[in-house]
């Protein structure tokens, strides 16, 4: 009875967890239509919510199998079979109160891949090209980097020691690197750039509710990160890769990495959207040693990570290059800072399934990241473009993409004349 308790409460965690990452996608759904003009609103958010539907399908198809299936390398094993949609795991069973929980929690890290590349593209790619972009980054590239480095027999964590404990690198890195690849190819928002080179804003029509989205995924993320530690009957936790772990190091640190990301964006822009944009960086430039730190260096670290993200997207305004709501520099760069941080902070960290965590093996951990995100992602944007899938024509982009996509306006003709502001075409 005492041990059925304890299998019980593992699933009602993970059930739970699985909800609150759910918070996430509200936010991204808030945060992207806000920082969208009035005209691209409702297609901003109509796509975050056919990401998430095309997610949950292709992930239950082979998702879940590339996982079980690649920790090795590139060769198949047989350890995926479970994971097959016909496997006998793979649907209700009174003897398996595991595999649906972890099943979903894993399935929402996917969608939360879709939805950080999202914001980058809004209001220019056309809709059946971001849903083909979403599926290879949340069902393929995403999940192919947790078999190999968020696996407890993943090749990055069994041969360089790789620790990333709150998917800094599997999820952020490979998600930002991905939307940079696809920015690349999508090219800038017309009117975001003069002939010369001068950067114009083009403001979203509701900072509130962008606020509101970016504190959402704050929220989410408690459940995100809860997800991202092991449940085991009657002993102490574990993290990803079997060693001990505790909630209590979780809360700490992610709470330090919030404020840290927060201060350090105020002292470089005092702009609330990249305030709260910190406090998302701060947070990922804490997760990959989430389990180890002392709470005062996630706190550093953090603040490190909300000192580099406006710099990044300063950068990438110069290379003229779109990403609408830095996704890039949120994601990517602070994904990449979290993951290298952890190289030098937490180096010498032992491990029952590898060797000790190391400097060498975070970069070259990173550098997987990075390639996994980036190639996909500029690969099969760049053929998109070529066919003629991946952007909308300038008329439909000056109209609007809620006229000629959804098409229902989002607020009655009466509102406000700013939130119908327009950029100029180049």
């Amino acid at each position: 009875m005492i041990e059925m308790s304890g299998t019980i409460n593992m699933e009602i965690y993970y059930w739970w967890c699985t909800a609150l990452m759910v918070i996430i996608h509200a936010g991204f759904l808030a945060y992207e239509m806000g920082a969208s003009r009035v005209k691209n609103a409702l297609a901003s958010g109509v796509k975050n919510i056919l990401a998430f539907a095309f997610i949950i399908p292709t992930f239950f198809f082979f998702g879940w199998w590339i996982y079980l299936a690649f920790p090795y390398g590139l060769i198949p094993s047989a350890d995926g079979d479970g994971g097959l949609p016909w496997a006998t795991a793979m649907g209700p069973n009174l003897a398996d109160n595991a595999s649906g929980v972890f099943w979903a929690a894993f399935t929402l890290f996917a969608a939360t891949t879709a939805s950080i590349y999202s914001g980058a593209v809004i209001e220019r790619i056309r809709l059946s090209g971001f849903c083909i972009l979403a599926i290879v980054l949340g069902s393929f590239a995403w999940i192919l980097g947790a078999a190999w480095g968020w696996h407890p027999d993943g090749w990055l964590h069994t041969e360089f020691g790789y620790h990333d404990v709150g998917a800094a690198g599997v999820v952020h890195m490979v998600a930002g690197f991905f939307a940079l690849g696809v920015v690349i190819n999508l090219g800038p928002r017309l009117g975001r750039f003069t002939a010369d080179g001068k950067v114009l804003e083009i403001a979203g029509h509701s900072v509130p509710m962008t606020l509101i989205g970016l504190m959402l995924i704050i929220v989410g993320f408690f459940g995100f990160l809860g997800g991202c530690i092991i449940y085991v009957t009657g002993d102490q936790w574990v993290n990803i890769y079997n060693q001990p772990a505790t909630l209590s190091a979780f809360a700490f640190n992610t709470l330090m990495g919030f404020a840290g990301g927060i201060i350090g964006c105020f002292l470089m822009t005092r702009d609330p959207f990249w305030m709260m944009s910190g406090a998302l960086a701060g947070i990922i430039s804490a997760a990959s040693g989430l389990d180890v730190y002392h709470p005062a260096l996630a706190f550093l670290i953090g603040f490190v990570g909300g000192l580099i993200i406006p710099k990044v997207q300063d950068l990438l305004l110069k290379l003229r290059i779109d990403d609408a709501v830095g996704a890039f520099a949120v994601h990517g760069v602070a994904g990449l800072w979290s993951v290298i941080a952890c190289g030098i902070f937490a180096s010498g960290y032992p491990s029952p399934g590898g060797p000790e965590s190391s400097l060498l093996g975070q970069l070259v951990g990173a550098a997987v990241m990075a390639g996994l995100g980036f190639i996909p992602g500029y690969v099969v944007s760049l053929i998109l473009k070529m066919v003629g899938l991946l952007r909308i024509p300038s008329g439909p982009e000056i109209a609007g993409l809620d006229v000629v996509e959804i098409p229902i306006r989002p607020y009655p003709e009466s509102g406000p004349p700013q939130t119908a502001h327009t950029a100029p075409a180049e």
